[in-house]
């Protein structure tokens, strides 16, 4: 699991490098499907993580910049602090953790959710994964070869 969030944190560093050789106007310009934007989409994704890992610290999450607010700097700084908040957690996780349990109001319902922790952890790599693909169907449409998904030659098991 660990290995699939350190996936994760590179290809959202590539991602950021990859919108350093796109216009501005390319990642604020509203697409179909997914978030709307490439550039709200990477936010969605930082903020998500962010949000989740913090609850499971028994930490309320900190205000994220606006994602209007947000350009590629401002993301990827944003998200090396969200980052450096969460690691912690993320390498200190162990089995025990799994079945511990987090209770959480619906944005949507206002109803109490409980969920397991393990539950959340896997939500939080696979949402990231699900949206890295909006990512390159959208690079894709503008004619820019997106960033590879592939967890092979990573380096990540060296």
């Amino acid at each position: 699991m660990l290995k699939l969030f350190e996936y994760n944190w590179q290809v959202r560093k590539d991602w950021f490098d990859w919108c350093d050789q796109v216009l501005e106007e390319e990642l604020l310009k509203k697409r179909t499907g997914g978030l709307g934007s490439i550039l709200y989409t990477l936010y969605h994704i930082v903020y998500v993580e962010y949000g989740w890992i913090s609850l499971l610290q028994g930490k309320e999450p900190k205000t994220l910049p606006s994602p209007e607010d947000a350009s590629v700097q401002t993301l990827r700084d944003c998200s090396a602090r969200c980052h450096a908040e969460i690691a912690p957690f993320i390498y200190a996780w162990n089995s025990s953790m799994e079945d511990n349990r987090l209770s959480d109001q619906n944005e949507d319902t206002g109803e109490w959710e409980s969920y397991k922790y393990g539950e959340i952890i896997r939500h939080v790599i696979a949402h990231e994964i699900h949206h890295i693909g909006q990512l390159s169907i959208w690079s894709r449409e503008i004619g820019k070869p997106p960033v590879t998904a592939n967890l092979i030659r990573r380096g990540l098991f060296d």
